[in-house]
């Protein structure tokens, strides 16, 4: 017997034995919002062995009604029982890849777009790791059809009961994450009010990326059974700090398994390696934008003064730069990484670690050395000194986001054209539907000129 037929026995085994009666086979469309079929236990093993069929003509940026016969093929490693639904009769949670009829990866697949770029940094001799920092919402839910965003509290970053009323959200939703696998790190409040943070181990891209996902679900489910509604809108509340997905990412070698970041004579403890993976950020950065921030909302998140990124510069302590080089533990080797600021939770994982990587991956085989690090606080530069340092900013809307991610030869090819023109027209019916609308700002400040 095979290896990869041992794990599925070993698998269907323990399933069997926690009593599962019913498997969840989930994967994300173009946008990152995740879809789910559900089989009986009974018929997981055959998903295994062939896959599952269904129809992906219905689903956002994946083909056309001629052409929907799909196969969703699960993932043994990502087997989970759900630890939020009925003991007594348990279900399971499987994340798929998707395939054509014939089993050859479908190209527009956001994980197997993931992957692939996954394989181009092996293939460099590089293991991509990175760690979100997703924040999230909690507010009220009232009589009407939509929730409306009043907060379930008013406390602010790092307080604790009884300002913070959220603590036992929080508490249940570090359980269930444990539950699916995650290893929880830190648990707080964040700086708006019914603002939180839970923040999962350092782990390889894929895995990171399937964490991500099952973050989300996990802490949606969580505040429902507390009789709230969770969001990762990016900015759901005027003038509070918006939620981001701050992005810790390194490189490790792939034959040492040593972090290819580090270097001990560096004065920022920073490798070459490492120099030139920002460089090629910052230098794909608005080209990116589309996909790190691909909302009209996340836009009004990246502005001046509520601690989210603009400026394309990098810094050590600047957390008003785009990139950041902590330093709670200098000089520690597993310790050195870049952060990247600008993602929101908004974003499809999978597709933002494939782009996060390529360009990190160009800057290196380009040699792109980054400008000098940005010490002072940016948001003070005014366009002269920002001229001075040569700053750039990113895109002020999605609108201008998607001109700049429609031209980019990098996009094109880390997304493949398939994927990379379902995403464009997404966005672009996404950017003209918002301008057709009318505001009440609007009508508040015009109807009665």
């Amino acid at each position: 017997m095979s290896e990869k037929e041992k794990v599925k026995e070993k698998l269907l085994e323990n399933a069997k034995k926690a009593g599962v009666k019913l498997v969840n086979l989930q994967f994300v469309d173009i946008l990152g919002v995740t879809k789910s079929l559900t089989i009986p236990m009974e018929l997981l093993k055959e998903a295994l062995d062939e896959g599952v069929g269904f129809d992906g003509s219905s689903i956002e940026g994946f083909v056309r009604i001629f052409e929907g016969d799909m196969v969703a093929l699960p993932d043994p490693s990502t087997f989970r029982i759900i630890p939020w639904r009925p003991t007594e009769k348990k279900e399971a949670r499987v994340i798929c890849d998707i395939l054509r009829p014939g089993g050859q990866p479908f190209e527009g697949d956001p994980r197997y777009i993931l992957k692939r770029a996954i394989d181009d940094a092996k293939k460099e001799g590089y293991i991509y790791k990175g760690a979100p920092e997703l924040e999230f919402f909690l507010f009220k839910p009232n009589e009407e059809p939509r929730v409306k965003p009043v907060p379930h509290d008013v406390g602010g970053y790092f307080d604790y009961s009884p300002l913070d009323l959220a603590s036992d959200v929080r508490r249940d939703a570090t359980f269930m994450l444990q539950g699916m696998g995650l290893n929880v790190e830190k648990i707080h409040h964040e700086v708006a009010p019914g603002q939180h943070e839970i923040d999962f181990e350092f782990s390889d891209a894929l895995t990171t990326a399937d964490n991500t996902t099952t973050y989300k679900n996990a802490i949606k489910a969580v505040a429902v059974a507390h009789g709230l509604f969770a969001t990762f809108m990016p900015k759901p509340l005027i003038g509070e700090n918006g939620s981001g997905m701050h992005t810790h990412q390194s490189l490790f070698d792939a034959r040492t398994g040593r972090n290819a970041f580090f270097d001990s004579k560096d004065k920022y403890n920073l490798s070459k390696i490492a120099y030139y993976f920002i460089g090629g950020q910052l230098k794909r950065a608005r080209e990116m934008s589309a996909v790190l921030a691909p909302t009209v909302n996340s836009y009004k998140r990246l502005v001046p003064g509520y601690e989210a990124p603009v400026y394309i510069c990098w810094g050590r302590r600047n957390r008003s730069a785009l990139i950041r080089i902590p330093e709670y533990f200098p000089g520690k080797e597993k310790a050195i990484r870049a952060e990247l600021r600008c993602p929101d939770p908004s974003c499809n994982p999978y597709l933002a670690f494939a782009v996060m990587l390529k360009a990190g991956l160009e800057g290196i085989k380009h040699k792109i050395e980054p400008p000098d690090p940005v010490e002072e606080d940016v948001y003070e530069f005014d366009d002269k000194k920002l001229a001075k340092f040569y700053i750039e900013t990113l895109p002020g809307s999605l609108g201008e986001a998607i001109q700049e991610y429609k031209k980019s030869r990098l996009m094109k090819e880390t997304l493949g054209n398939f994927a990379f023109e379902k995403y464009y027209v997404a966005k672009k019916a996404e950017w003209d539907e918002y301008r057709l609308q009318v505001s009440t700002w609007e009508l508040d400040r015009y109807l009665q000129l």
